[in-house]
């Protein structure tokens, strides 16, 4: 009898031994932590992220159209900026494309048939409080329409590749630049420079904007990329003071 008493319980102390093990060794883990999901909202034509402190980063996303600006691109563009400027955690924003188009103009299928009012969206940006810096690279001009040279136009500050190309060729399909391209392009590059960008519907390199003024300054591509450029020069704005700036 007492030799069937021991045999339960050892197999009892082995449990309560091991239990004892366990948990010992929980309370000397280290303690796992739970990443927080993104916040952020998701669009279809455009990204959104917050590279650095302050700083919120949009990036036009329509890669096989090189980013051509419709207006359900630009609806969703107008909806995170706003949020962004209503934001108190974001005192700065970069705009950018991708490496082979910042945005090649307006898209030209949908003019065919909205016409006039394809661009009642287009100009909310020069509303914004907060400072917006784009990030140029490759095309922000399309063969016949130079959207995407307007809408950098819409920003404070333009930084370029040594790759960005500008124009406002819309003369060559028989119309003029209609989202302000002209006005803005004369106020920052002056009359003379305009009319003849405007007439001829010529494209003109970063290194001629950088020369008239119209583009803060081009990076080297041994220096890195324009959108890391950009961001850094966004951090640096978003650490002033948010009443002066």
């Amino acid at each position: 009898m007492a030799s069937s008493l021991l045999r339960l319980r050892i197999p009892l102390l082995s449990s309560a031994a091991a239990a004892l093990r366990n948990h010992r060794a929980l309370r000397h883990a280290t303690p796992f932590s739970v990443r927080p999901m993104s916040t952020e909202k998701q669009y279809e034509f455009i990204l959104t992220s917050r590279p650095a402190d302050g700083v919120a980063l949009i990036t036009l996303n329509r890669p096989k159209a090189l980013s051509a600006l419709c207006t359900p691109l630009f609806n969703e563009l107008n909806e995170a900026v706003k949020a962004f400027d209503n934001d108190d955690g974001v005192r700065a924003l970069v705009l950018t494309g991708s490496e082979r188009a910042f945005a090649a103009g307006a898209d030209i299928k949908e003019m065919k048939d909205k016409e006039r009012k394809l661009l009642e969206s287009w100009s909310l940006l020069t509303a914004i409080c907060k400072p917006i810096i784009a990030a140029v690279s490759g095309y922000a001009v399309h063969a016949e329409l130079g959207g995407g040279c307007e809408l950098a136009l819409m920003c404070d500050i333009i930084l370029a590749s040594p790759t960005a190309a500008f124009g406002q060729p819309e003369i060559n399909i028989d119309v003029i630049p209609g989202g302000g391209g002209s006005q803005r392009l004369a106020h920052t590059i002056g009359k003379s420079c305009t009319v003849e960008i405007v007439l001829t519907g010529r494209n003109f390199s970063a290194q001629e904007a950088a020369g008239w003024g119209m583009v803060s300054r081009v990076v080297p591509a041994e220096k890195g990329s324009v959108v890391d450029a950009a961001v850094k020069m966004a951090a640096v704005i978003a650490s002033k003071s948010q009443i002066a700036v």
